[in-house]
């Protein structure tokens, strides 16, 4: 049988002949033959099945200790062990990355969002459909309160997504929540603040639906406080007063998206108001 320098032998199975002679330092893959005069290493071809399956298990994310043990203790259960736990942990990192996908897909399409609704500042009725949001009650009126105070209601909003061990990429777009008899009464008061969620969260006691249907909404770009965000309040009623729409449910003010990058301390917010509406009832 051919014997193969350490050369031909990397040639041959496309890797390094740095990576051959660490393979030999660790015992992981050794040399047929060594000259005891020379201490060339030589190899033969039949070799390579080790060497391709070294290479399969590195690439199913086995570290080169476990696939040593694997050859030392020649043992198919432990190899079938190794693989289900790496199974679990592709399929843990498969979720991982499906989710920084949603996130930034989500941050594309407010970015769209925010390239449209900037070119206008008119109330209009708009479709949306079913939303699901995650719910904070800081138990403190965001209207009364300064950004700092409000900077730290959110500090809490995101310990609360640790804890409830929903994906940190989800802490955008955080809105605030007008209950329905508060609005009516057109009483600023908010103390509940939320962000949006997949459609696939299950429902418990932080989470709540957005219903699907027609919403009267305005956008614009938010000012330090909630001054504005009043005055644009104020329009939006003013408009489903006049087109003769009924109030269905509680008002959400959102941050389409904001940027940091531009303020070094203020937010920057790009913000949408939305009230859940129906027609009038006509006699």
């Amino acid at each position: 049988m051919k014997k193969l320098t350490i050369g031909e032998m990397a040639k041959l199975n496309h890797i390094s002949v740095q990576t051959l002679r660490y393979y030999d330092t660790i015992g992981l893959f050794c040399a047929d033959e060594v000259d005891p005069k020379t201490g060339y290493r030589y190899y033969h071809v039949t070799q390579s099945v080790k060497l391709d399956f070294i290479n399969h298990m590195k690439y199913l994310g086995l570290n080169l200790g476990k696939i040593r043990e694997l050859f030392e203790k020649k043992d198919l259960r432990l190899i079938e062990n190794h693989i289900d736990l790496q199974l679990e942990n592709i399929l843990k990192e498969k979720e991982k990355l499906e989710i920084m996908e949603r996130g930034a897909l989500k941050f594309k399409r407010s970015l769209e969002e925010y390239e449209v609704e900037s070119r206008k500042n008119l109330p209009e009725i708009r479709e949306f459909e079913e939303r699901r949001i995650f719910i904070f009650d800081g138990k403190i009126n965001i209207y009364e309160s300064d950004m700092e105070t409000y900077e730290y209601i959110l500090r809490e909003l995101k310990k609360q997504v640790i804890l409830e061990n929903l994906p940190v990429v989800y802490f955008c777009n955080v809105g605030s929540i007008i209950r329905q008899k508060n609005l009516e009464v057109k009483r600023f008061y908010s103390s509940e603040i939320f962000l949006f969620l997949d459609e696939f969260f299950a429902l418990g006691e932080h989470v709540e639906i957005l219903p699907k249907g027609s919403y009267a909404t305005i956008s614009f770009k938010g000012k330090e406080g909630f001054t504005n965000e009043i005055d644009q309040a104020k329009r939006l009623l003013a408009f489903i007063r006049e087109k003769q729409y009924r109030i269905m449910g509680d008002y959400y003010c959102e941050v389409i998206t904001e940027f940091p990058l531009f303020e070094n301390k203020n937010r920057e917010m790009f913000i949408r108001l939305q009230i859940p509406v129906a027609q009038a009832l006509t006699l």
